[in-house]
């Protein structure tokens, strides 16, 4: 960095990746703020600089500070952090420092030394504070330290899953035997091998990830296991709705163990019902065939909705996956952040990850999952530009990620 950059930084002021220190400070308040942004996107400490954005500079020899920084990041913070350490010469005897942390910190959540404890960090804006148990939670997710799926559903047990499906799944989707419903420990070692569910033999739960899939009601144990699907009239969100559904029950469907038929939609099959009652197909003749068109291709519907069920941040309880329909678009909105290391760009050029492994398998048996783990770039990019010659939109937000498909090619 040069002096032209410090200026435009501290010009900007504080935010959530950008801390002002002066030059004295203890290592506990530096690990603090090198922990923080870690487990956030990276940034940068500027040390010299007050809160205001004056520049008081370093008060020691720069390369005593830069060991002092790297010792505090060695020494206070677990584990142990490599800071990017440069000087920008001020002017009129001024230094400032610049600690530059990566963006993509692969070993979260990082902790700070407090005392004889280590605390997890996370940035709030331009406050630093303690982690609270569900975002340190969700740190240890994004690290891949920890399976949120096999957590124990409180209240649940095995008949809290409904065996209809589960013979269906053994029985059609694996081609396995199925034991006699009154075969209790037949069943739970049959469902523990699949991490369905867990415990000993005399407290036995359903996992997240087995409500998730075959929960009789999911929404009761799970707030956050459904898709909220809403249609407004025009290109903005509006009091005014066409439609507003909440979409509960299992993702898996249910069929007739006779026929094949089905007997009960899973959460994709109705995220695509929602869609076909709210938008309006046009039709043409093949010979004595009518064929509709609808407004968005299903394939793509489908395989949008699909990622946004095996791979959102399931930690997150206080909102549900959305399905948004508007005037000029859709949108699929899936709670969490990418995990670490994935970025939009990357999705697109067929980067295969899955936050949720157990889902993505058994949505896979089902079929409703890319065999490949290419949805994005094998399905949803060609179905939209063979559907009308857009591409979708993929935003990254905080807490969020959108798949927005277009219904027409944008205005040039």
């Amino acid at each position: 960095m040069n002096k032209a950059d410090v200026i435009k930084l501290i010009r900007s002021g504080e935010n959530s990746g950008v801390e002002f220190k002066r030059a004295e400070l203890r290592p506990e308040q530096l690990a603090t703020e090198i922990a923080a942004l870690l487990n956030l996107e990276g940034g940068r400490i500027l040390l010299g600089v007050e809160d205001n954005g004056s520049v008081t500079g370093l008060i020691r020899d720069p390369r005593r500070v830069e060991e002092w920084v790297m010792e505090a990041a060695r020494t206070h913070v677990l584990p142990a952090a490599i800071p990017y350490w440069e000087t920008v010469d001020w002017g009129d005897g001024k230094i400032v420092g610049i600690v530059s942390l990566p963006r993509d910190a692969p070993d979260k959540p990082y902790k700070a030394r407090r005392g004889g404890n280590w605390i997890t960090q996370v940035r709030v804006g331009t406050t630093t504070r303690a982690a609270g148990r569900e975002e340190e939670e969700r740190l240890y997710l994004q690290g891949g330290q920890f399976r949120y799926g096999l957590k124990p559903v409180l209240g649940t047990g095995v008949d809290s899953l409904d065996q209809r499906h589960l013979r269906d799944y053994f029985s059609r989707i694996l081609g396995s035997s199925v034991p006699p419903a009154n075969d209790v420990d037949h069943w739970q070692r049959l469902l523990k091998n699949l991490d369905l569910v867990t415990g000993s033999a005399d407290r036995i739960a359903a996992t997240v990830d087995g409500m998730l899939l075959f929960g009789k009601d999911p929404k009761r144990f799970l707030p956050q296991s459904g898709i909220r699907a809403i249609c407004y009239p025009g290109p903005e969100p509006d009091y005014a709705t066409r439609a507003d559904e909440d979409l509960t029950g299992p993702m898996a469907p249910l069929c007739d163990p006779e026929d094949g038929e089905l007997v009960k939609r899973g959460l994709v099959d109705k995220a695509w019902d929602f869609v076909r009652r709210n938008t309006t197909p046009s039709a043409h003749l093949e010979g004595a065939r009518r064929i509709d068109r609808w407004e968005f291709p299903e394939e793509a519907v489908r395989e949008a909705v699909v990622n946004a069920l095996v791979h959102r941040d399931y930690s997150i309880v206080g909102t549900d996956i959305m399905l948004v329909i508007f005037s000029d678009r859709l949108e699929v909105v899936s709670p969490g952040r990418l995990p670490n290391t994935v970025t939009p760009e990357g999705m697109r050029l067929g980067m295969r990850y899955a936050r949720n492994q157990n889902l993505v398998n058994v949505m896979r048996d089902y079929g409703y999952v890319d065999a490949r783990g290419m949805g994005i770039r094998n399905k949803i990019i060609p179905g939209m530009l063979a559907h009308n010659g857009t591409e979708p939109d993929l935003i990254e937000e905080e807490y969020r990620f959108i798949v927005r498909l277009w219904k027409e090619p944008k205005p040039t």
